[in-house]
Protein backbone atom coordinates (compact mmCIF):
# COMPACT_ATOMS: atom_id res chain seq x y z
CA UNK A 1 0.00 0.00 0.00
CA UNK A 2 1.22 3.49 -0.83
CA UNK A 3 2.04 5.91 1.95
CA UNK A 4 -0.73 8.45 2.45
CA UNK A 5 -0.48 11.46 0.18
CA UNK A 6 0.24 14.76 1.91
CA UNK A 7 -2.62 17.14 1.15
CA UNK A 8 -3.66 20.63 2.22
CA UNK A 9 -7.29 21.63 1.74
CA UNK A 10 -8.34 25.23 1.34
CA UNK A 11 -11.19 26.29 3.61
CA UNK A 12 -13.72 26.42 0.76
CA UNK A 13 -13.01 22.77 -0.02
CA UNK A 14 -13.33 21.79 3.65
CA UNK A 15 -16.69 23.57 3.95
CA UNK A 16 -17.98 21.87 0.79
CA UNK A 17 -16.83 18.48 2.02
CA UNK A 18 -18.33 18.90 5.47
CA UNK A 19 -21.70 20.22 4.32
CA UNK A 20 -22.41 18.64 0.93
CA UNK A 21 -21.83 15.46 -1.05
CA UNK A 22 -19.42 15.51 -3.97
CA UNK A 23 -15.67 15.45 -4.64
CA UNK A 24 -14.68 17.46 -1.53
CA UNK A 25 -16.54 14.97 0.68
CA UNK A 26 -14.80 12.10 -1.15
CA UNK A 27 -11.45 13.66 -0.20
CA UNK A 28 -12.48 13.77 3.46
CA UNK A 29 -13.50 10.11 3.16
CA UNK A 30 -10.05 9.26 1.76
CA UNK A 31 -8.54 10.96 4.81
CA UNK A 32 -10.80 9.01 7.17
CA UNK A 33 -9.64 5.83 5.43
CA UNK A 34 -5.99 6.81 5.88
CA UNK A 35 -5.38 7.10 2.14
CA UNK A 36 -4.47 10.78 2.29
CA UNK A 37 -2.98 12.78 5.14
CA UNK A 38 -4.52 16.20 5.67
CA UNK A 39 -2.55 19.04 7.19
CA UNK A 40 -3.67 22.37 8.60
CA UNK A 41 -2.49 25.25 10.73
CA UNK A 42 -3.98 27.30 13.54
CA UNK A 43 -4.73 30.07 11.03
CA UNK A 44 -6.61 27.70 8.72
CA UNK A 45 -8.60 26.21 11.61
CA UNK A 46 -9.48 29.74 12.77
CA UNK A 47 -10.62 30.63 9.25
CA UNK A 48 -12.76 27.48 9.12
CA UNK A 49 -14.35 28.37 12.47
CA UNK A 50 -15.10 31.88 11.23
CA UNK A 51 -16.62 30.67 7.97
CA UNK A 52 -18.75 28.00 9.67
CA UNK A 53 -20.32 30.71 11.82
CA UNK A 54 -21.51 32.71 8.83
CA UNK A 55 -25.26 33.10 8.58
CA UNK A 56 -25.36 31.67 5.06
CA UNK A 57 -24.48 28.21 6.44
CA UNK A 58 -26.99 28.19 9.32
CA UNK A 59 -29.76 26.50 7.33
CA UNK A 60 -27.42 23.84 5.95
CA UNK A 61 -26.07 23.08 9.42
CA UNK A 62 -29.62 22.77 10.72
CA UNK A 63 -30.56 20.42 7.87
CA UNK A 64 -27.49 18.30 8.57
CA UNK A 65 -28.33 18.33 12.31
CA UNK A 66 -24.79 19.29 13.20
CA UNK A 67 -23.22 22.25 14.96
CA UNK A 68 -20.29 24.37 13.83
CA UNK A 69 -18.39 23.11 16.85
CA UNK A 70 -18.99 19.45 15.97
CA UNK A 71 -17.79 19.98 12.41
CA UNK A 72 -14.75 21.92 13.53
CA UNK A 73 -13.76 19.29 16.10
CA UNK A 74 -14.30 16.49 13.59
CA UNK A 75 -12.18 18.18 10.94
CA UNK A 76 -9.46 19.06 13.44
CA UNK A 77 -9.31 15.41 14.49
CA UNK A 78 -8.91 14.37 10.85
CA UNK A 79 -5.92 16.63 10.27
CA UNK A 80 -2.41 17.11 11.55
CA UNK A 81 -1.86 20.66 12.76
CA UNK A 82 1.54 22.12 11.90
CA UNK A 83 3.45 25.39 12.14
CA UNK A 84 3.25 27.19 8.80
CA UNK A 85 6.39 27.98 6.84
CA UNK A 86 7.36 31.59 6.44
CA UNK A 87 6.79 32.54 2.81
CA UNK A 88 6.93 35.74 0.83
CA UNK A 89 3.56 37.39 0.17
CA UNK A 90 2.26 35.65 -2.93
CA UNK A 91 -1.45 36.24 -3.41
CA UNK A 92 -1.71 40.00 -3.16
CA UNK A 93 -5.44 40.06 -4.05
CA UNK A 94 -6.29 37.75 -1.12
CA UNK A 95 -3.44 37.51 1.42
CA UNK A 96 -5.38 34.94 3.52
CA UNK A 97 -4.70 32.44 0.73
CA UNK A 98 -1.01 32.61 1.60
CA UNK A 99 -1.86 30.61 4.75
CA UNK A 100 -2.72 27.63 2.54
CA UNK A 101 0.58 27.95 0.68
CA UNK A 102 2.54 28.30 3.94
CA UNK A 103 0.97 25.13 5.32
CA UNK A 104 1.73 23.19 2.14
CA UNK A 105 5.37 24.31 2.13
CA UNK A 106 5.77 23.43 5.81
CA UNK A 107 4.68 19.82 5.27
CA UNK A 108 6.09 19.40 1.77
CA UNK A 109 2.61 18.58 0.57
CA UNK A 110 2.11 16.89 -2.75
CA UNK A 111 -1.02 18.84 -3.54
CA UNK A 112 -3.29 21.69 -2.48
CA UNK A 113 -7.01 21.33 -3.15
CA UNK A 114 -8.98 24.54 -3.57
CA UNK A 115 -11.93 26.06 -5.33
CA UNK A 116 -10.38 29.54 -5.03
CA UNK A 117 -9.34 31.02 -8.36
CA UNK A 118 -6.45 32.92 -6.74
CA UNK A 119 -4.84 29.61 -5.78
CA UNK A 120 -5.97 27.67 -8.84
CA UNK A 121 -4.54 30.34 -11.15
CA UNK A 122 -1.08 29.69 -9.64
CA UNK A 123 -1.24 26.07 -10.82
CA UNK A 124 1.60 25.16 -8.48
CA UNK A 125 3.69 26.72 -5.76
CA UNK A 126 7.06 25.52 -4.46
CA UNK A 127 6.61 22.23 -6.34
CA UNK A 128 3.12 21.71 -4.86
CA UNK A 129 0.39 21.19 -7.43
CA UNK A 130 -2.83 23.19 -6.91
CA UNK A 131 -6.05 21.66 -8.24
CA UNK A 132 -9.78 21.65 -7.62
CA UNK A 133 -11.45 18.72 -5.84
CA UNK A 134 -12.61 16.92 -8.99
CA UNK A 135 -9.14 17.09 -10.52
CA UNK A 136 -7.62 15.94 -7.24
CA UNK A 137 -9.69 12.75 -7.40
CA UNK A 138 -8.45 12.12 -10.94
CA UNK A 139 -4.87 12.76 -9.75
CA UNK A 140 -5.35 10.55 -6.70
CA UNK A 141 -6.75 7.64 -8.70
CA UNK A 142 -3.88 7.91 -11.18
CA UNK A 143 -1.27 7.94 -8.39
CA UNK A 144 -2.96 5.16 -6.41
CA UNK A 145 -3.09 2.88 -9.46
CA UNK A 146 0.64 3.18 -10.20
CA UNK A 147 2.58 0.07 -9.34
CA UNK A 148 4.81 0.52 -6.30
CA UNK A 149 8.50 -0.25 -6.55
Amino acid sequence: MLPAMRVVLDTNTVISGLLWAGPPRQILTLAREGKVSLFTTDALIAELADVLHREKFATRLEQARVTQSQLLKGYAALTTRVEPAIINPTIIADPDDDAVLACAVAVQAQIIVSGDHHLLDLGNYAQVEIVNAANFLIWYNREASRPSN
